[in-house]
C-alpha cells in the first residue's frame, strides 16, 4: 500500500514538473487547465504541413485543427484571451513532446488508439475522420482500398495508417500485400505521389481532402472510408482534470455550432467527403 501511495505522489509530481517549463512561465502548474487559467501563454503542438488542418502560413499555422485548438483554449480559459505558442508536432514526436513538456497539448490529427492511451491522456474526440485512399487523377487501376494489392503506398513516420492496409486485426484492417515506401510526413508522401514514386497515399480522409484541394485537381480521393479515426486532444499522461474540461468544451463547441462552422470553413464542398454532423461520444479520461 505504501509503495502504491508513493508512486501516485511521484506521478503527480512528474506531471507538475512537466508543466513548468512550457511557454516561458516560471510558475508551476499541476495541470494544463490550471496553466490555461493562470498563465499568459500556452504551448500547443499541431501539424505545419497538412493543408486545411495545420499548415504553416507566415508567422502561424492555419487550418481546422488550429482553429479547434484556439476555440478549446478559450473555453478552458473561461473566455479569457490566452496567447498560444505554436509548436510543430509531427506524427513521430507527439508523444515525446507531451512527455518531456515541450508542449502542453497536441491538436494534430491525433487518432485515439489503445496503444497511444498507454502513453497519453486524450480529451475528446472532437471529430471523427475515416481512412481513405488518394491516387493520381488519371489512375483508373485503383478504385477501392482492396485494389492496393501489389501497389506502392506511403508509410509516413509515426503514423499507423499503413498498417490498416498491410496488416489484419487487431492493429490492422485489410491485410493486403502492398509495398510500403518510407516518408518523413504526409507532405513528402504527396510529393512522392506527384513524382510517380507511389501509387497511392492512404490515411484519414480529412488529411487527404486538404492535400487534394491544395493540388487543384491533380489527385482524387476514392471516397470509401473504411475506419473510424477519432481525433483527440493529446495531454500528458495522467492529466485527467484537463481531459474532463476538454470534453465539456468539445460538447459545447458542437452544441453552439462552432465545430460545424469550422468543418464547413475548411472542408465544405469537397466531393466524396462525409463530414461529422454531431459530437462524437467522449472516450473517457484515463
Amino acid at each position: 500500500m505504501h509503495m502504491r501511495r508513493t508512486g501516485a505522489v511521484l506521478s503527480v509530481a512528474a506531471l507538475a514538473a512537466g508543466l513548468t517549463a512550457c511557454g516561458g512561465d516560471d510558475q508551476t502548474y499541476a495541470t494544463v487547465l490550471e496553466k490555461v487559467q493562470g498563465a499568459n501563454t500556452i504551448v500547443v503542438g499541431t501539424k505545419w504541413d497538412q493543408p486545411s488542418l495545420g499548415l504553416k502560413m507566415g508567422a502561424e499555422p492555419e487550418g481546422f485543427d488550429v482553429d479547434v485548438a484556439k476555440a478549446l483554449v478559450k473555453e478552458l480559459a473561461g473566455g479569457k484571451e490566452v496567447e498560444i505558442e505554436w509548436k510543430e508536432s509531427a506524427s513521430s514526436n507527439r508523444e515525446p513532446f507531451l512527455q518531456n513538456g515541450t508542449v502542453d497539448m497536441v491538436v494534430a490529427t491525433y487518432s485515439i488508439t489503445e496503444e497511444r492511451k498507454g502513453k497519453v491522456t486524450f480529451g475528446g474526440p472532437y471529430v471523427i475522420a475515416h481512412q481513405d485512399v488518394m491516387v493520381r487523377k488519371d489512375d483508373t487501376s485503383i478504385n477501392s482500398p482492396q485494389e492496393l494489392k501489389g501497389k506502392k503506398i506511403c508509410k509516413a513516420a509515426g503514423s499507423n495508417s499503413y498498417k490498416r492496409i498491410t496488416e489484419g486485426p487487431p492493429d490492422g484492417e485489410l491485410n493486403i500485400d502492398a509495398t510500403t515506401v518510407d516518408a518523413a510526413n504526409y507532405s513528402e508522401c504527396v510529393q512522392k505521389l506527384t513524382g510517380s514514386n507511389l501509387d497511392a497515399v492512404t490515411t484519414d480522409d480529412l488529411i487527404l481532402a486538404g492535400f487534394a484541394k491544395q493540388a487543384g485537381g491533380n489527385f482524387k480521393v476514392l471516397g470509401q472510408g473504411f475506419t473510424d479515426e477519432k481525433y483527440g486532444v493529446g495531454l500528458k499522461k495522467g492529466d485527467t482534470k484537463t481531459c474532463e474540461a476538454v470534453n465539456t468544451a468539445v460538447k459545447k463547441l458542437w452544441d453552439n455550432g462552432t465545430m460545424k462552422q469550422l468543418l464547413d470553413k475548411w472542408f465544405g464542398g469537397i466531393q466524396g467527403l462525409k463530414l461529422s454532423e454531431a459530437a462524437p461520444p467522449a472516450e473517457g479520461c484515463s
